[in-house]
């Protein structure tokens, strides 16, 4: 066995293989993926909507989940607890699968929602999955404790804007200036939005966590 190969297999009995981390990180970039496709979904109304996309990007996460768990299985020491990967690693996979479901209520609904301005959370939503492919990325050395702490907490902030503008959108829909259907229709779309930045926040807490222990 040459050198290279020697140190390569004793890099994995340590537990710093990296392909944990190559799937995590693959993972966020999905994640981040589902997010822009629902942005172009709600910005370019002139397109006729499907779901072929979202549902790709899902599937494709759903085989990475599934490869880090056959990885888990097949792995004598893994370079994080395991528990945190497989946490880490069904939190990333919960938000494209949310947005998918966005997607398919929204496309559902179209025809009888009419104008409807998503800019506020669709700008919320862009940066909460910017801010995990980051948080992900700095898990391979999980030297960036303060870092973490700083895009953790502006993780934080975005799911309480977001808790905000749900509470000015109720307000809204409940003046009584607007159909019941489409108040209906809107707090559910609404709803599903809110609960694609709280699956973002709850993988950075994963993070986060995670780094903490190695500090």
């Amino acid at each position: 066995m040459g050198f290279c190969a020697a140190m390569k297999t004793l890099r994995k009995l340590l537990g710093y293989d990296d392909k944990f981390f190559d799937l995590l990180e693959a993972s966020a970039v999905e994640a981040q993926s589902s997010v822009q496709l629902l942005v172009e979904l709600l910005k370019d109304t002139t397109k006729c909507p499907t779901l072929d996309a979202f549902v790709q990007t899902r599937r494709k996460d759903k085989r990475i989940t599934e490869q880090i768990t056959e990885e888990l299985c097949k792995t004598f020491v893994t370079p994080l607890e395991r528990e945190d990967i497989e946490e880490l690693s069904f939190a990333l996979y919960k938000i494209p699968k949310m947005a998918e479901k966005f997607s398919e209520k929204f496309i559902l609904c179209r025809e009888a929602l009419g104008p409807v301005d998503f800019t506020r959370q669709v700008t919320l939503l862009e940066q909460a999955a910017e801010i995990i492919v980051q948080m992900v990325r700095q898990l391979r050395d999980r030297k960036h404790l303060d870092a973490l702490k700083e895009q953790n907490s502006k993780m934080h902030y975005l799911e309480g804007e977001a808790d905000k503008q749900m509470l000015e959108h109720v307000r809204e829909l409940y003046s009584g200036r607007h159909e019941p259907l489409k108040v209906i229709i809107v707090m559910d779309l609404y709803e599903t939005l809110e609960k694609i930045i709280d699956r973002c926040r709850d993988a950075g807490n994963v993070v986060f966590q995670t780094v903490l222990k190695y500090s």
